[in-house]
């Protein structure tokens, strides 16, 4: 079992590992406890890992960096929790084989995810480790679902009495392992995701029936578009936002007008932080900007 200690230190640690899928001891220590030494943190994790709840795996480079994941006992016991509502334990790294095979990807994800919950403490926002989500999945009908690499939330104050902006960003970290036209092809996704409105239940009256499209039961405003790509170099990153570019002459005016989609390099993410004015706003391409401040029209 969790032991629910005095400030929730093994539930919250256990959340953290189920909602991000896989996280490294360096990552798990800065989401959940930066405030004392790695030790304490190094220490949790393995009294979750000895009963059972979590395990690891090392990965073969300097340091012998340790990953760690859920088991199936751990994966049971979290999906009960609801500050997991938007989890999908189906989607879970269970084994060590599967996370060997999924541990590239999902580190890349989660240090973009890390680096958007440290650049909030440092500007005094709010972005909890629980506020980024892996995988959340959206439905298109037909069984084709749209499911970004992660979906975030993050609010921006504005003043310090307490204004703000709640904003959301649908993220895709792409490692290079894809070409540039089969990372634009995720836009049209997208803008299908954007128009789509599921059919009314049978026997429901054509004119009774509310045609609403289905992100709006989640969402205020479509969350933003974010593309954060990885190991390609500088050439790479001007040739995938390119393909981008090119993608978006094909998608209807409205996805345009009214999602904002940009894209950055993960070295500058982590160089400058994503506040910063490193985002590249693929219909308008030789700009930058901030995230935060590409507003919705």
């Amino acid at each position: 079992m969790v032991h629910e200690d005095a400030g929730g230190g093994d539930r919250l640690a256990l959340a953290v590992v189920a909602q991000w899928q896989m996280a490294t001891t360096e990552q798990m220590h800065l989401l959940i406890a930066p405030g004392v030494r790695i030790e304490q943190t190094r220490r949790r994790l393995a009294k979750l890992r000895e009963e059972g709840l979590v395990d690891r795996v090392t990965l073969p480079q300097a340091g012998r960096t340790r990953c760690w994941f859920l088991t199936q006992y751990g994966t049971q016991i979290a999906s009960e929790w609801p500050e997991l509502r938007d989890w999908r334990p189906s989607r879970t790294v269970s084994d060590r084989t599967a996370a060997r095979l999924r541990v590239g990807h999902a580190l890349a994800v989660a240090q973009a995810g890390l680096a958007f919950v440290l650049d909030a403490r440092q500007r005094a926002d709010v972005c909890q480790p629980l506020d980024w989500i892996p995988e959340v999945h959206h439905p298109l009908g037909s069984g084709e679902a749209v499911i970004p690499d992660a979906l975030l939330y993050y609010r921006h104050n504005t003043d310090t009495d307490g204004g703000g902006s709640m904003l959301r960003a649908f993220i895709e970290v792409d490692r290079g392992t894809m070409g540039p036209e089969r990372l634009a092809a995720k836009l049209g996704a997208y803008a299908r995701l954007h128009a789509y409105a599921p059919a009314p239940p049978p026997g429901t009256r054509p004119r009774l029936a509310v045609q609403e499209e289905s992100w709006r039961r989640r969402y205020p405003l479509f969350p933003r578009l974010l593309f954060i790509l990885d190991s390609t170099g500088s050439a790479g990153f001007k040739n995938r936002v390119e393909a981008l570019n090119a993608a978006t002459r094909q998608l209807p005016p409205a996805f345009l007008h009214n999602v904002p989609i940009l894209a950055t390099a993960m070295t500058e993410l982590l160089q400058h932080g994503p506040a910063a004015h490193i985002w590249q706003p693929v219909t308008r391409l030789g700009y930058r900007a901030s995230w935060m401040h590409t507003q919705h029209p």
